[in-house]
């Protein structure tokens, strides 16, 4: 399931769970916010399309950081022949927004339950056990004597080898008499 939703006048997909960065919104870090320009909803291949938004419906979000700076963009200006450059930068400000649900106004909120699978103590007891005994088993490496006691830059000087050159060849054309 997702939808199309206008936020700060821009249109974003979102989906339950996604974090998005939209345009510097004014509430506070923590908060939850409704966003009620719901344009699209797919759900399990049914397609809603608002006429310009979809009445009753709402996405749900909550804001994780309101301090997000994005990439520096140079702006540079130049008329030629004149000596005119202007050379700016700017970085855009963002919120990080999680979207909580999709769904109806006043609708029960969706809990995201997170399945815990819980072994028992005696397999964890297991794992602990031959955990510890392959760390006791792993030797350190040994470290790796040098073969030759020349220097590095003594043996890259012996490998190189002069360039040959190309006898010149004869020129075609007139001749001056």
């Amino acid at each position: 399931m997702y939808a199309i939703v206008e936020i700060a006048g821009q249109q974003f997909k979102v989906e339950e769970g996604k974090k998005i960065f939209v345009h510097r919104l004014d509430a506070g870090e923590g908060k939850e916010i409704e966003f009620d320009q719901v344009l699209l909803i797919e759900d399990d291949g049914k397609i809603l399309i608002g006429e310009p938004t979809i009445k009753d419906i709402v996405v749900e979000g909550k804001i994780l950081d309101n301090k997000v700076r994005g990439e520096k963009v140079i702006v540079f200006k130049k008329k030629r022949k004149k000596g005119y450059r202007v050379k700016n930068g700017h970085r855009q400000n963002f919120t990080q927004v999680e979207i909580i649900s999709i769904g109806e106004k006043g609708a029960p909120k969706k809990s995201a339950v997170k399945k815990e699978v819980v072994k028992p103590v005696e397999e964890s007891v297991k794992e602990k056990k031959s955990a510890e005994k392959t760390a006791e088993t792993k030797k350190p490496a040994a470290k790796k004597k040098a073969v030759s006691d020349e220097k590095p830059s003594a043996k890259k000087a012996a490998e190189k080898k002069p360039a040959l050159k190309k006898p010149a060849g004869k020129k075609s054309g007139k001749s001056k008499e």
